[in-house]
């Protein structure tokens, strides 16, 4: 009995083990792998893919007016026909029609290859904003992650305050409203960890959404996030995929709107052909028809039609409205390339003071460091100076912790810092069209 007891604890662990194993071991993530799945995981992407496969289907159609078209048909009869009904019944019917020359219709060939190469860019597009924006969450997230393993520090160090203070406070020796500002300290180091806390579970939700990776089955691999370049509005320019997407979508409709026209002035010629097995099966066709004529049994007929455009004015409507589509593509082309040159001026402005930010939030953190090793020297071996009315006064324990509190809390705004301008340099990446060199080096990496 206490063997199979025992077994049955076994299972019970190793069920338990294996249920805890993927929270326990959570999956490196590197950066490069995060952009892969979140591109393809978006739905952003699938449409645009979606919209791809639907412009090749429209390109093969323009062109497929071309290819003959070929119909097989049946006319047997359901029952004895009675008397003359107009029409010859016929046991296989054929017809094959294919368009020969149409101006019209090679505008609609180049209109359908524009609107295919614009859903190809509008493609590329999508799968770069996904890139810009799982590289945002994941370079957050690292740095969230860093400030609150400080902010975790600082309420340690803020704890510890508290206790000196306490001890100086009974002692005499501080006044009550030192060991109150301690405490305040310490509660506004608690509300700020559980703020990094809060905003770091909503970016772990956000990246895995983005990923479609379970939340906290995600390890973040810091090593993985390369230097991004510092750009500026200088650098050759590219046209950025969005707004070549939009410049061949109003080039698309701008030959559409030309073969609508051609239409109006325009012949075009087709080829026709039918053939026709008759039969005088539950009929007496043959009875309306000259005896030694009777109904023949193979029937063919062919030729060419051309069709001359005189007087439409449907067509000439619709000639009107494609040209208005085109003009209004046409024009939010230009309004994009000109958003995008707006966005560009505005980012290289506050790049230019994020970067003295940074420095400056960088030279802070450097202080506050050489000040955090100043205080410790100095309680460790003393302030050196003499015992005189000018002697400086000997640093309390309390010092320390406060210093300590102070260094870590400049390291976060040095996070702070460079986070904000790691955002601005990758949309300018984007807005200058280079992310994809940028998400080259990345894959390299």
């Amino acid at each position: 009995m206490k063997v199979h007891r025992h077994k049955a604890w076994v299972q019970v662990v190793l069920a338990l083990t294996i249920a805890t194993a993927p929270t326990l071991l959570p999956a490196q993530l590197t950066l490069a792998t995060a952009v892969d799945l979140a591109q393809r995981n978006s739905a952003a992407v699938k449409l645009a893919q979606a919209d791809v496969q639907r412009a090749q289907a429209a390109l093969a159609q323009t062109k497929d007016a071309f290819i003959p078209t070929v119909d097989l048909g049946s006319g047997l009869p359901a029952m004895p026909a009675v008397g003359f009904t107009g029409g010859v019944p016929s046991i296989l019917n054929g017809n094959v029609q294919t368009m020969i020359f149409s101006l019209p219709q090679f505008q609609y060939i180049k209109a359908a290859r524009a609107a295919l190469a614009a859903a190809a860019l509008n493609l590329k597009s999508a799968r770069e904003q996904v890139a810009l924006d799982a590289s945002t969450a994941y370079i957050e997230l690292d740095t969230v992650n860093q400030e609150l393993d400080a902010a975790r520090q600082q309420q340690s160090f803020a704890d510890r305050l508290v206790a000196i203070e306490q001890e100086r406070t009974e002692a005499g020796v501080d006044a009550l409203s030192d060991l109150l500002e301690a405490r305040l300290t310490a509660a506004q180091l608690k509300l700020s960890c559980l703020h990094l806390e809060t905003r770091a579970a909503t970016l772990a939700e956000q990246l895995a959404t983005l990923t479609g990776a379970p939340v906290g089955s995600i390890a973040l691999e810091h090593a993985s996030i390369p230097e991004i370049p510092a750009m500026k509005a200088d650098v050759a320019e590219r046209t950025p995929l969005v707004v070549q997407s939009a410049q061949m979508l109003a080039l698309s409709k701008e030959k559409t709107a030309m073969g609508n026209r051609m239409s109006e002035l325009y012949p075009q010629m087709s080829f026709n052909a039918l053939y026709s097995r008759n039969t005088t099966i539950l009929n007496n066709f043959n009875e309306y028809y000259n005896p030694a004529h009777p109904i023949p049994t193979n029937n063919f007929s062919s030729g060419f039609e051309i069709q001359f455009p005189l007087f439409d004015w449907s067509r000439r409507d619709q000639g009107k409205q494609s040209a208005a589509e085109a003009l209004r593509a046409r024009a939010e082309a230009e309004q994009a390339q000109q958003q995008n040159d707006i966005q560009i001026a505005q980012l290289t402005g506050n790049l230019r003071e994020l970067d003295a930010l940074a420095e400056v939030a960088g030279l802070k953190q450097q202080i506050a460091d050489e000040q955090l090793k100043s205080v410790l020297a100095q309680l460790e071996l003393g302030n050196g100076a003499s015992s005189g009315p000018a002697a400086q006064p000997q640093l309390s324990p309390k010092a320390e912790q406060l210093a300590r509190i102070d260094e870590r809390q400049k390291f976060q705004d040095s996070l702070d810092a460079a986070l904000d301008l790691a955002k601005a340099r990758l949309n300018l990446l984007r807005a200058l069209g280079h992310m994809e060199d940028w998400l080259a080096e990345l894959r390299a990496k």
